[in-house]
């Protein structure tokens, strides 16, 4: 069975201000969720699932869903934040979004097969769509059976600024736990740091993995999902900024022993438009992996 790819497309690029999903970064006016796509497809995914705004829905059909007509059947759902577990009501004040957990559950009852998580607006590399696909397509006769694309934290960093990444530990291959560190740099000795809540400096080493969202699940996961999206609302509903990531989901199963997340290793190299001052850069880079030819001079 082919698996689903599930691309989180809802958000807006509040750092990097604007739509960033839609902007024409390769040669032809390609967004790096083309090139996701493209690779995904070569890597032997058989369907993609988009989840959006309900208020992009008709933008996203006309300038991203037609261009894939024929490539590869696409489908959409949508988030939005009063779409909550029952039980659960949504504060009136609210308006962010719930964070991308509650993305994921967003897709329950739409994808029956094992699927991969990524980021709409990340740059991935075509090694690790590959690896991914790969163990994804291996038999999977037990509930919890996960994996992520581990990457090396050296190859995911912006010169423009902090990142947010998932600091994964590991042990026979096997994620134990994964923290978000947030707002991790480089000092001025370009060793790359970050302060944790006391406000201490922690130093990673470059090859640490990180998770750049790019995960693999079997359907069982929804189910997952929900419950620990509901324990979260059980805590945080009346938090205004409050957001479940996908790594406190996997945390949480690997420490009950429901899951294993087995970490597939790839030198892929990241790159993305966290900032402004990045695109510059992935304009070039796309420049020379057409110029290479990694890509063909038209995708789709």
């Amino acid at each position: 069975m082919k698996p689903t790819l599930f691309v989180l497309a809802a958000g807006m690029g509040s750092r990097y201000g604007g739509l960033k999903q839609l902007d024409g970064l390769g040669p032809n006016g390609e967004t790096i969720m083309d090139y996701s796509i493209y690779d995904a497809i070569h890597a032997g995914f058989g369907k993609v699932v988009f989840v959006i705004r309900k208020d992009f829905e008709q933008d996203f059909r006309d300038k991203v869903l037609s261009k894939y007509e024929g490539h590869i059947p696409v489908d959409v759902v949508f988030q939005s934040i009063d779409k909550l577990p029952e039980g659960f009501t949504c504060p009136a004040d609210r308006t962010k979004p719930w964070g991308p957990a509650h993305a994921v559950i967003m897709a329950a009852g739409t994808i029956n097969e094992p699927f991969a998580v990524i980021n709409s607006d990340d740059f991935y590399g075509r090694n690790s769509f590959e690896v991914l696909a790969k163990e994804l397509m291996q038999p999977h006769d037990r509930k919890g059976d996960y994996c992520m694309v581990g990457f090396r934290i050296g190859n995911t960093m912006t010169e423009n600024g902090g990142v947010n990444r998932g600091v994964c530990q590991t042990k026979d291959g096997l994620l134990t736990s994964v923290e978000e560190c947030k707002d991790i740099t480089y000092n001025e000795t370009h060793e790359i740091v970050y302060s944790d809540a006391d406000g201490k400096e922690h130093k990673l080493e470059a090859n640490v993995p990180v998770s750049m969202n790019m995960w693999g699940f079997t359907p069982d996961y929804f189910d997952y999902g929900i419950r620990e999206f509901s324990k979260f609302l059980s805590k945080k509903i009346n938090v205004p900024k409050s957001e479940q990531v996908i790594p406190d989901v996997a945390d949480a199963l690997i420490k009950s022993g429901e899951a294993t997340v087995k970490v597939l290793d790839t030198d892929s190299r990241w790159f993305g438009v966290t900032y402004a001052e990045d695109r510059p850069g992935v304009v070039s880079k796309f420049a020379e992996l057409h110029k290479a030819g990694t890509y063909p001079e038209k995708l789709f």
